[in-house]
């Protein structure tokens, strides 16, 4: 009995703590907490949690638009497609016309012994396109020249030692000739136009003593050849100006012997433009 006794303040202490409990008893079940909705990084929001945008933000129905708005607006759309067709009607209308140039020129530039071949006539002054230029360029019969076409205009290079005798301003019977054949393929081809007789040289020393300068010498050459088409062809004295180049514009080096005869040349240049006066009436 006295051992029970002993013991009697120690069950009443085992018994106290496990009717009341105490804060620090290790078999009291502990509070766990509630579940996150937060999704962890990178992985996205399921769309139920997501918030929902508001009626305010959405795009307004066409129910809700008064009724003059969208009549005004179908007027406008009507305005801007007729816009649009003339605009189609003008293209087709632009293109029907360029159709029609095209085949015009085309007519223009038929080879020789065709119905119509082409001729650059005097049609009250206005200018010659290029392209009818150099399409009746080919119709130009001078088997012994080659025409060239440079820009808008057509140049026909006749050698001076043709033309002169040498260092000289003096016409040769055959320059004569040479002349007589241009201009008539001139008044053929071209009739009317303004040419430009140009006179050039090469760069060596001159041999007549007449002459104090290549420019007076290309000049006295470009005057006489003026004065044979004025007076002795059908050309008009005022479809016809003369130009001194001097040895200032070569074709080639002057290097050599060839290059320098090339370089001694009269240049007949014809131009789109008529001239004013009645060419038929001389």
């Amino acid at each position: 009995m006295p051992s029970r006794a002993k013991f009697m303040p120690l069950l009443v202490a085992l018994l106290a703590a496990v009717v009341c409990g105490c804060a620090s008893n290790p078999f009291k079940k502990q509070a766990v907490p509630p579940p996150s909705l937060e999704p962890p990084p990178g992985v996205a929001a399921p769309a139920h949690t997501m918030p929902q945008a508001s009626l305010s933000s959405l795009p307004p129905s066409y129910a809700d638009v008064d009724g003059r708005q969208l009549e005004a607006a179908l007027v406008r759309n009507r305005q801007e497609s007729q816009v649009m067709q003339d605009e189609i009607a003008a293209l087709r209308d632009q293109l029907a016309s360029t159709s029609s140039q095209l085949a015009q020129t085309r007519a223009a530039g038929l080879p020789p012994g065709a119905d119509k071949p082409p001729r650059v006539g005097n049609d009250g002054g206005v200018p010659a396109t290029p392209v009818v230029m150099q399409s009746a360029m080919t119709q130009l019969k001078l088997p012994d020249l080659q025409p060239r076409f440079d820009g808008a205009v057509i140049r026909i290079d006749i050698p001076a030692d043709r033309l002169f005798d040498g260092g000289t301003a003096n016409l040769l019977p055959e320059g004569a000739a040479v002349l007589t054949q241009v201009s008539a393929e001139l008044e053929r081809v071209y009739p009317g136009h303004f040419v430009g007789i140009e006179g050039h040289v090469d760069t060596e020393p001159l041999q007549n003593a007449s002459w104090t300068s290549p420019h007076q010498l290309t000049a006295a050459r470009s005057a006489a050849v003026f004065d044979f088409l004025t007076t002795r062809t059908s050309m008009h004295e005022n479809q016809l100006f003369l130009v001194a180049h001097g040895a200032n514009h070569p074709l080639v080096s002057n290097a050599t012997a060839a290059g320098r005869s090339r370089n001694r040349r009269v240049e007949l240049v014809v131009y789109p433009d008529r001239a004013a006066v009645d060419i038929a009436a001389k």
